[in-house]
């Protein structure tokens, strides 16, 4: 699956957003994220650090916490009404709530995940930059660099008492840079924090 990841990835992103119209459909395909880029919990289960494998992760469920604070329309990308629930729901065993948002533009999967733990933050193990946000700390990676996964932006926000994790992944270059559109995704949840 990580070779399939690894042959999919697009190196050139570009930097505009297309002015064309483009049509996609909410997919429920294999997790576009390659390997967790957050830190993991202390567990005994040596399979704990690893990304869950998406055929028999849990995507059943409620939506709800922070994953029922975004919305498909607060998404940049066509063809999802607002109510359309995530493409999977607590998917990721590590974290108390994971939720992702995965779709096709031009044949190209594009995506956003969301993974949340209460009581403590989240790191990453290196940033690229960091933006305050409404006074809270957006600490970012920016990979649309790195040969060895697709064009992504991490982000890792306090929140909530908690901590998020925002993952953006998209090669097909229509909707602008990927930490951008994660920048804009973590303005959406801190506006909603409290709600």
């Amino acid at each position: 699956m990580r070779r399939l990841v690894l042959l999919l990835a697009v190196l050139v992103l570009a930097s505009g957003c297309a002015g064309a119209t483009v049509e996609g459909s909410p997919v429920a395909q294999a997790p576009l994220d390659a390997s967790s880029p957050f830190d993991q919990e202390e567990s005994a289960d040596p399979s704990a650090s690893e990304e869950p494998d998406p055929e028999n992760a849990p995507i059943d469920g409620e939506v709800q916490g922070v994953c029922a604070k975004l919305k498909w329309t607060d998404l940049p990308y066509p063809g999802a009404k607002a109510e359309t629930p995530p493409t999977q729901i607590n998917y990721d065993s590590t974290f108390d709530q994971s939720c992702r948002w995965t779709t096709k533009v031009d044949d190209v999967e594009v995506g956003v995940s969301l993974r949340f733990r209460e009581g403590k933050q989240i790191t990453i193990e290196r940033t690229t930059g960091e933006w305050d946000v409404k006074g809270h700390k957006v600490s970012y990676l920016d990979r649309t660099g790195e040969e060895e996964v697709e064009p992504s932006c991490v982000l890792v926000v306090p929140y909530d008492g908690g901590g998020l994790g925002i993952i953006v992944i998209d090669s097909s270059g229509k909707f602008g840079t990927v930490c951008d559109q994660g920048r804009k995704i973590a303005e959406v949840l801190i506006d909603r924090e409290t709600s």
